[in-house]
């Protein structure tokens, strides 16, 4: 049946992308927010700081104002009704991932409550799929390939602490390549490299790399037997996340 004004949500979307098309500056962000019903103050916006504004970095410039407003949406996001919605948070989370990381592929997928550090420090490959609760540190450089997929809870990281001082840090990026798929609550930790079409079992904690086309799986993970493709490879695996594929 049609409902009167039932375009509206696409309009939403179309009204968010034309705001992050100034930037964001501060005046396109607090549209936004109004967007999302949440109340916005412009000198607080000026004013404020992120959590990540206060972690140390191994290179590069701090936070830019365009990130700091970035990252404030992507975050607010989860604080509006709207967020439920899929076909209003799944294309503004895309928006918000192009703009935020490195790179970032057609079909990026984000589910509720996705956190990352340093979004400049993300290449994200097509057809990514990130479920709920997921964090990635980015510090140390995070890069994923095509079509991988992030089950509930999936936490990665790519810096470590000292166990004498814990000033003292240490940096290694994670790779994870094409078409790999990672379990609910999974933790992958810092320079580990997970090959070509591999698995990650739920729970697994994974402190060194995984063969392409391998199961790891326990704590600490370790490759426990070859992945059951039945001879498919690639887009033949058909990780589709969504119903459709799609979330309009």
């Amino acid at each position: 049946m049609h409902r009167p004004g039932g375009n509206r949500i696409a309009r939403l979307v179309a009204d968010a992308e034309a705001a992050l098309a100034t930037g964001p500056d501060l005046a396109s962000t607090v549209r936004i927010l109004d967007l999302l019903g949440l109340p916005a103050d412009l000198a607080l916006l000026e004013e404020g700081r992120l959590y990540c504004e206060y972690l140390p970095l191994p290179s590069g410039p701090p936070l830019s104002d365009h990130e700091r407003h970035l990252s404030f949406l992507w975050e607010a996001l989860d604080r509006s009704t709207l967020s439920l919605f899929v076909n209003f948070a799944l294309p503004v989370r895309l928006l918000l991932a192009e703009r935020l990381f490195q790179s970032c592929g057609t079909g990026f997928i984000a589910c509720e409550n996705v956190r990352f550090n340093f979004g400049r420090n993300i290449e994200a490959g097509d057809e990514v799929f990130v479920n709920l609760g997921t964090f990635l540190d980015a510090k140390g450089g995070l890069r994923i390939g095509d079509r991988c997929g992030f089950a509930e809870h999936v936490r990665v990281f790519t810096h470590g602490h000292g166990e004498a001082d814990h000033a003292e840090r240490t940096y290694a990026p994670v790779v994870i390549g094409n078409d790999v798929k990672i379990g609910a609550g999974a933790t992958i930790l810092p320079g580990v490299t997970i090959g070509e079409e591999a698995m990650v079992a739920a729970g697994a904690v994974v402190s060194h790399d995984v063969p392409a086309g391998m199961v790891a799986a326990g704590i600490p993970a370790r490759a426990v037997r070859e992945r059951r493709s039945g001879g498919r490879h690639g887009r033949d695996l058909h990780h589709v996340w969504l119903a459709g594929g799609a979330f309009q």
